[in-house]
C-alpha cells in the first residue's frame, strides 16, 4: 500500500498512542489535517490560538510522559507556537510540533508569509528540521519522535507545503519510537561519601522536587530516619504534601517561615530531584547533597559538596541502608510547629466572614475596605469542593500563590503550570489538555484575570470540543504579582490595573455556563454550581486588588517598600 508523507506520520502517531492533535489549520498542512480526518484513532482539536495547542499540548505530555503533538502552519501559525513549546522545554516535557513552510521552490525568496522555521525553533527544540525529500523518511520522523521522547523536549518537524501530499515508495516502513528510557544508579563511591556527610552533619533538612516524585516511599524513609522537615517545591506538592508528617510546605515568594527554619537549622541540605532556581531562599554555608537524574542540574543553584547523579527512587533505595538513625526531634518540631501554626492563621483568612469579625474588621479598613472577596476563600472553597482526583492548572503570578497555600494535594489529585518559564495565560490552555485526556475527570484551572483575558478566544474551544474545564477567575482588576513586585521595591503600581468585562457574561455568550461572584458568602455556592455542571463552567470572583502574600522572610527594605508605595499610590488617588 503507498501512503504519503502526511498519511504516513499520521498513521505513525497514531500506533504509537497520540489521541489528540492540537492547532489551527492552514494551507501548507492541509494533507496533514486530512489525514488526521480519515484516522479514527486521533481527533483533531482546533484552537484560536495556536499558543493554545502548544500549552495543551505541553499539559498532555506532562501528565501521562508521553509524546504529545501540536501543529502550526506557515509563519505566523508557527510564530504563535513558541511560547506554548518554550513552556514544554522548560518543563522536560515530550512534544513534537508539526510545521508548515512554503513549497521547496520558493523557501529562501523571502516568499509570502515564510520564516526560516529551523532557525526559529533552534533554541527551543532538542530536534528540529525541514523535510525536502521522501527520502528522509521515515528516519527523520523517528529521529523527531526518539529525540522528543527520550531527551523529554520539543520536537520540531517541518512540512514544505508541497511534500505533505508526496507519495512514498511501496512498502516504507511506518515509523515506531523508542519509548523506554534507563534509569541509572549513582556511583558507590559518591553514595557512601553523601551517606558520611549525612551521618556526620547534624540536623538535616530535605527540599524535595518533582524529579523524586516516583521515590514518594524512599523520600518518606529518609526524612523519618533523619527526622528531616521536607520543604517541598510547588510541583513537588502533588506527590508528597498528602499523608506527610514532615512536609513544611513551599519556599520563595509563594511560601513560609517555616522553610526558612528549616533551612537556617540544619547543617545538611539534601536536595531530591530539584532544580529549585531561586538562590536567595536557599542557604548558605551548608554541607550539600544533590540527588537528580540530570547531571546538568547539580550545582547550579548552590554549591553542592556531594552530587549524586541518578534515578531518584534507585538512588535513595542504595543510600538508605547506609543512612544512620537521628534520634533528636527537636529541628523538626520546630519547623513543623511554625508550620501548622502558619496554616492555622492562613485559615482564619479563607472564613467568609472574616471581615465581619474583630480582627477582620480592623484588617478590612487597611487592605480591603470595599469588602471585596478574599482570594483565600475562593481557594479554600475549590479545596473543599473539588474532586480528589482533580486535576489544576494555575496562571503564573498569584492565582499560583492561592493555589499553593490552600489547596492540597490529596493522593489523586495532579497540578500543571508553567512554573519554569513563568508565562501569562497558560491555565487555560494546560486545563483545555488535561480535560482532552479524559472528560470525566474533573479538571479545575485557577485563572488570573489578566492571563485567562490574554486567549479569552480559546473559551470557544472548550465549548466547540465539549471540554468540561472548570475555570476559575480571581478576577481583582490587576496584574498582581507585577503590583506587589511593584511596591516591594517601593514604587506605585502603574500599568497593572485592568479594566475587564464581566467573564461570566462572556462565557454564557460562548455557550458556556457562567457565574459571576460579588460577595464572599456566595463563593460556595457559585463553585457547587458549577462543580456540578456537566459542560465547562467559568466561576468570575471579583477579588480583593490589595491583598498581600508575605514572603517566608521579609527584608526590611520591603517592608518601607510597600509604605513608600502605598502613600506614592494615595497621593497619585488624591490628585
Amino acid at each position: 500500500m503507498t501512503l504519503t508523507v502526511a498519511e504516513l506520520l499520521i498513521q505513525s502517531l497514531a500506533d504509537h498512542g497520540v489521541t489528540q492533535v492540537w492547532g489551527v489549520v492552514g494551507d501548507a498542512l492541509n494533507p496533514v489535517t486530512d489525514a488526521i480526518r480519515r484516522e479514527d484513532r486521533i481527533e483533531w482539536v482546533g484552537v484560536r490560538h495556536e499558543e493554545a495547542a502548544a500549552f495543551a499540548a505541553s499539559a498532555q505530555a506532562q501528565l501521562t510522559g508521553r509524546m504529545a503533538v501540536c501543529m502550526g502552519t506557515v509563519g505566523p501559525g508557527a510564530i504563535h507556537l513558541l511560547n506554548g513549546l518554550y513552556d514544554a522545554k522548560k518543563s522536560h516535557a515530550p512534544v513534537l510540533a508539526i510545521i508548515g513552510q512554503v513549497p521547496r521552490e520558493d523557501m529562501g525568496s523571502d516568499f509570502f508569509q515564510e520564516v526560516d522555521n529551523d532557525a526559529l525553533f533552534a533554541d527551543v527544540s532538542v530536534f528540529c528540521h525541514t523535510v525536502t525529500s521522501v527520502d528522509q523518511l521515515p528516519h527523520t520522523l523517528e529521529q523527531a519522535g526518539n529525540a522528543a521522547i527520550q531527551e523529554q523536549g520539543v520536537a520540531v518537524l517541518t512540512l514544505p507545503g508541497d511534500v505533505g501530499g508526496l507519495d512514498l515508495p511501496k512498502h516504507t516502513a511506518v515509523p515506531q519510537f523508542v519509548d523506554t528510557r534507563p534509569d541509572a544508579v549513582p556511583a558507590d563511591d559518591a553514595l557512601r561519601a553523601a551517606a558520611a556527610a549525612i551521618n556526620d552533619g547534624g540536623p538535616v533538612t530535605l527540599l524535595v522536587g518533582q524529579g523524586a516524585r516516583d521515590a514518594r516511599e524512599e523520600v518518606l524513609a529518609l526524612a523519618a530516619r533523619l527526622n528531616a522537615p521536607m520543604v517541598l517545591t510547588l510541583k513537588a506538592k502533588e506527590g508528597f504534601e498528602h499523608d506527610n508528617p514532615y512536609e513544611v510546605g513551599q519556599s520563595g515568594l509563594i511560601g513560609n517561615r517555616a522553610t526558612k527554619l528549616a533551612f537556617d537549622g540544619c547543617e545538611t541540605l539534601v536536595l531530591l530531584g530539584t532544580d529549585f532556581p531561586y538562590r536567595n531562599f536557599l542557604p548558605m554555608g551548608k554541607t550539600v547533597v544533590q540527588l537528580d537524574v540530570r547531571g546538568s542540574h547539580i550545582g547550579r543553584r548552590t554549591t553542592v559538596t556531594h552530587p549524586l547523579v541518578g534515578d531518584a527512587r534507585l538512588g535513595l533505595r542504595a543510600l538508605l541502608p547506609l543512612i544512620d538513625s537521628q534520634t533528636d526531634t527537636g529541628h523538626l518540631e520546630k519547623a513543623r510547629s511554625s508550620y501548622l501554626g502558619w496554616q492555622g492563621r492562613q485559615q482564619e483568612l479563607a472564613d467568609p466572614e472574616y471581615d465581619g469579625k474583630p480582627k477582620g474588621i480592623l484588617r478590612r479598613k487597611v487592605d480591603n475596605p470595599e469588602g471585596r472577596i478574599r482570594p483565600e476563600v475562593v481557594a479554600a472553597a475549590v479545596d473543599r469542593l473539588a474532586a480528589t482526583d482533580a486535576i489544576f492548572t494555575t496562571d503564573t503570578g498569584m492565582s499560583t500563590v492561592w493555589l499553593s497555600r490552600f489547596v492540597r494535594m490529596s493522593e489523586g489529585r495532579r497540578l500543571i503550570g508553567s512554573y519554569n518559564l513563568g508565562s501569562m495565560a497558560n491555565a487555560m490552555p494546560q486545563a483545555l489538555g488535561a480535560q482532552g485526556l479524559d472528560r470525566t475527570r474533573q479538571v479545575v484551572a485557577f485563572c488570573g484575570d489578566g492571563g485567562l483575558s490574554m486567549l479569552l478566544g480559546d473559551l470557544i474551544t472548550a465549548v466547540s470540543h465539549d471540554l468540561p474545564v472548570k475555570l476559575v477567575v480571581f478576577d481583582n482588576g490587576r496584574l498582581g504579582m507585577v503590583k506587589l513586585e511593584m511596591e516591594q521595591v517601593g514604587l506605585p503600581e502603574f500599568g497593572t490595573v485592568l479594566h475587564n468585562p464581566d467573564f461570566a457574561a462572556v462565557a454564557q455568550a460562548i455557550g458556556m455556563k457562567g457565574f459571576r461572584v460579588e460577595q464572599p458568602g456566595d463563593v460556595e455556592a457559585a463553585l457547587r454550581a458549577a462543580f456540578a455542571h456537566d459542560g465547562p463552567a467559568l466561576v468570575d470572583c471579583v477579588t480583593n486588588a490589595d491583598e498581600i502574600a508575605i514572603p517566608p522572610k521579609p527584608t526590611l527594605e520591603q517592608g518601607w517598600g510597600f509604605a513608600i508605595a502605598k502613600s506614592r499610590e494615595f497621593v497619585d488617588s488624591a490628585e
